[in-house]
């Protein structure tokens, strides 16, 4: 068989940050202006301002394979196509959904020209809200196991405890899912100090944004749900108390040697 042409389509996967309009990069803006089809969760899409002629492809946040197996076959037409993900498409999101798909999909997709945009992430925008509580070393590991068993969940968490990392904890609960988080927090008390700072961000840059500060003793898991990122620090992360307004929270660039 004699391949085609290759197409003049293209994919671009475009992170859009949290939820704050000043948030969203100039690429970003100039990627999803320059579409002729945007594809994306429906809320996401509704935060782009459609462009006359441009076409929406809004679905539910569970089909990611569907959607950028969808993207694929409309840039695989010779339509610009931006995948439009919150925060970093590469965290969690839409560019690894978009890869995926190329490698078990089609043959010609893999000609297709795909550009990653990134966003800020969620834990950025929480920690710049804080302070600098990811200034050392720390990890991002979801609490998800729709795609993962929970106890590699559990033993990520436990390597992550073990090697003091600051934990930016994405996907903690969701309407059917509210156990892990209850779980990861019974683990993370058996082998973190109860002082150790923990804060829960909801839907930073967003109208009902939230932040809770508090320890890990008398934290309650219950505070997060699907728009919450929660940020566990480490033994070196510190409160900064001010006569007025919350504390700064803050892990030192430095460390002290292992015990």
């Amino acid at each position: 068989m004699i391949a085609g042409p290759p197409s003049s389509g293209s994919l671009s996967v475009v992170g859009i940050g949290p939820g704050f309009a000043d948030w969203v990069t100039p690429e970003a803006a100039r990627l999803i202006h320059a579409a002729s089809d945007l594809v994306g969760y429906a809320p996401y899409l509704e935060r782009c301002e459609l462009v006359p002629g441009q076409a929406r492809h809004a679905s539910d946040n569970r089909v990611e394979l569907d959607r950028a197996r969808a993207a694929l076959q409309l840039a695989s037409k010779g339509r610009r196509v931006a995948v439009v993900s919150g925060g970093d498409p590469g965290i969690f999101a839409m560019a690894a959904a978009v890869f995926e798909a190329i490698e078990e999909g089609e043959a010609g997709w893999r000609e297709i020209d795909v550009t990653v945009s990134p966003g800020i992430s969620a834990m950025q925008a929480a920690a710049a809200r804080l302070g600098a509580p990811l200034g050392h070393d720390f990890c991002a590991i979801s609490l998800s196991d729709n795609l993962k068993p929970w106890a590699l969940v559990e033993k990520r968490l436990a390597a992550a405890a073990d090697a003091d990392f600051v934990m930016a904890l994405y996907n903690p609960a969701s309407r059917t899912r509210h156990e892990q988080i209850r779980s990861a927090f019974a683990l993370l008390r058996k082998l973190k100090a109860p002082a150790t700072p923990v804060i829960f961000a909801r839907a930073i840059g967003r109208a009902d944004e939230r932040i809770t500060l508090c320890d890990l003793g008398d934290a309650d898991p219950d505070l997060a749900d699907m728009a919450t990122l929660v940020i566990v620090g480490s033994s070196e992360t510190r409160l900064l108390r001010r006569p007025n307004g919350a504390p700064y929270v803050y892990t030192p660039r430095g460390a002290r040697a292992a015990s």
